[in-house]
């Protein structure tokens, strides 16, 4: 679907419904937003399921995280073609692994 992201508000992306709160915590039947294919990523590769479900259950709460907050104003300035490479946070790796 070509849209606008409701995270970085880049217009003309393809975009992707994220559940705000994961389906795995409930989330099935609740909020989405479409994100586009970069924004969704990055999401996925800073947080686990557990704490976007704990932490970030909307937008707002999101856009609050400070890690979230420089990439968006990173993306916001790349064309909407571009797709980066995402590489999962050093954080989300340790947490794995225990």
């Amino acid at each position: 679907m070509t849209s606008i992201c409701e995270l970085c508000g880049r217009q003309e992306v393809t975009t992707t419904e994220h559940h705000l709160v994961p389906r795995e915590y409930g989330g099935t039947f609740g909020e989405i937003a479409h994100l586009c294919i970069p924004c969704h990523k990055q999401v996925h590769a800073l947080f686990t399921n557990e704490e976007l479900a704990t932490f970030y259950p909307d937008l707002k709460s999101l856009r609050t995280n400070e890690k979230i907050h420089k990439y968006v104003k990173w993306i916001r300035k790349q064309p909407a073609s571009v797709i980066p490479l995402t590489k999962k946070s050093n954080d989300k790796k340790r947490k794995r692994k225990q």
